[in-house]
């Protein structure tokens, strides 16, 4: 897949891998319930890490492969505040991602 979608989706995959390297990635997923927060970011009933890995991705990646439109997203100041101390590589993922969306959204 080419395109922004085809970025966003390269973009989602070094997160993923970034999330691993700091060992912020769960083998096991919450509970329905915990997945069902309406708090933003399910702030109420998951940690941040667990909210990338078991809302965002997913939802971003299903977006980027129906090739959908693209959110705009500004995830790197909650990950600033959510995750202590702060994982770089982290961290520098949202930040493309972030920049990625935003450049679509001023482009468009």
């Amino acid at each position: 897949m080419s395109g922004a979608h085809g970025v966003l989706l390269v973009l989602l995959d070094e997160l993923e891998q970034a999330l691993r390297d700091e060992g912020l990635w769960g083998a096991t997923p919450p509970v329905a319930e915990r997945l069902a927060s309406l708090a933003p970011f399910c702030v109420d009933t998951l940690g941040f890490e667990e909210w990338l890995q078991w809302v965002f991705l997913p939802r971003m990646r299903e977006i980027a492969r129906r090739r959908q439109q693209l959110p705009q997203a500004v995830l790197a100041p909650m990950g600033e505040q959510a995750l202590q101390p702060s994982p770089r590589r982290v961290l520098s993922s949202l930040q493309r991602i972030d920049r990625h969306l935003a450049g679509l959204s001023l482009a468009g």
